[in-house]
């Protein structure tokens, strides 16, 4: 339960007040007033609130020390300038930033979003049953969110259950856009530290230098695979494992499946993987429906050049129920997340201000303290 703190000095910062939560302090804006902390991890703390001047719920999260790593700060940097462009049904909104009292020297970011009740990655492992509706819609707003992701030229490149969030009447939306790029990956791998192994691409796990919408696919079939059989498909401990999961399941590639390979020491290992003939999807999944079976098959193919596209698969004969194109524009505009991997923490302290400053038009320069 939050708790109203006084600060030791008495004062306070105008327009702020003080919680603590889970024995961590939150400094935020007057008009929230938190309810219950939903959820921790190492970026901070998310809670939920009540916004006094609408009456409406959100989601507050804390980022705690935010350029105490520089990767972090990059992180937060891209999903404030990614989420400020984005206006989706199923891509979580932005609802609000809150300004820091001091330029120049604050620490912590509130970000303010839609509230949701859970993540997929909590319904995958409780007891609740998923029909084949269940997964079909779930499957259908996540591809129609990546599609309009794909359309502003963006690749999520962290797509997992725990980065799907879910309301009570089954609404889904993409949420933790800390890894997402512009247009395709040449020279943008991403270290084996910042991304969940067991939905990473084949290309991504070979250290290919080129990738492109084809891996977020990828990472779609895995969901869906877990959707159908409550566990992950590809459970890899380590790199090298992940691959020989994947060739357990997918079977053995033939050489013209292996071009796309660039790094010849990539290619030589998959090679000397023993020979697998591959495991039928209907034999993991024996209840899926035969359609939903042909979709998987066709987003969890090794060659990326030849996995079906998001567009394909809202068309696939397991979707077209639901899929009507006209309901689906694509993104009005598209977004440049290009930053500069070394900037330094002053540069993104103050590039982080400017975003800040797109919620608060009012605030000036003059009646912050630096």
């Amino acid at each position: 339960m939050a708790i109203l703190v006084t600060p030791q000095d008495g004062k306070g910062s105008p327009g702020k007040h003080y919680y603590s939560m889970w024995q961590t302090l939150f400094e935020i804006d007057i008009k929230y007033v938190p309810i219950k902390p939903i959820g921790r991890g190492a970026y901070g703390i998310v809670c939920s609130s009540l916004n006094r001047e609408t009456n409406e719920k959100a989601a507050i999260k804390r980022i705690n020390n935010v350029f105490e790593n520089r990767i972090d700060g990059l992180r937060t940097l891209r999903e404030l300038k990614l989420l400020r462009h984005l206006r989706h049904e199923n891509v979580i909104g932005l609802k609000d930033v809150m300004m820091p009292i001091h330029k120049r020297s604050f620490k912590d970011v509130y970000l303010v979003y839609e509230l949701m009740d859970t993540d997929l990655h909590q319904i995958i492992k409780s007891s609740q049953q998923l029909s084949n509706d269940h997964c079909q819609y779930f499957l259908f707003q996540l591809l129609r969110g990546l599609k309009y992701l794909h359309s502003a030229n963006i690749l999520h490149r962290d797509l997992k259950p725990g980065n799907l969030l879910v309301n009570s009447n089954c609404d889904l939306k993409i949420c933790d856009f800390g890894l997402a790029r512009s247009g395709n990956g040449k020279g943008q791998f991403m270290t084996e530290y910042v991304v969940t192994r067991w939905y990473r691409a084949p290309e991504l796990l070979l250290c290919c230098d080129n990738y492109g919408t084809s891996i977020d696919v990828w990472s779609v079939g895995c969901i869906f695979a877990e959707l159908l059989g409550r566990k992950p498909i590809f459970p890899g401990t380590e790199c090298l494992n992940q691959l020989k999961l994947i060739v357990n399941v997918l079977g053995s590639q033939k050489e013209p499946d292996l071009e796309f390979i660039d790094n010849p020491k990539a290619r030589k290992y998959i090679k000397t993987l023993p020979y697998s003939a591959g495991t039928p999807l209907a034999k993991l999944y024996p209840k899926a429906n035969p359609l939903a079976l042909d979709l998987l098959e066709k987003m969890l193919i090794f060659d990326p050049s030849k996995r079906i596209s998001v567009t394909e698969a809202l068309q696939h004969p397991f979707m077209s129920s639901l899929y009507d194109p006209s309901h689906n524009p694509p993104a009005e505009v598209t977004v440049n997340l290009e930053i500069d991997d070394d900037l330094g923490e002053e540069m993104i302290r103050e590039m982080m201000w400017e975003e800040m400053l797109h919620y608060h038009p009012q605030t000036s320069l003059e009646n912050v303290q630096a």
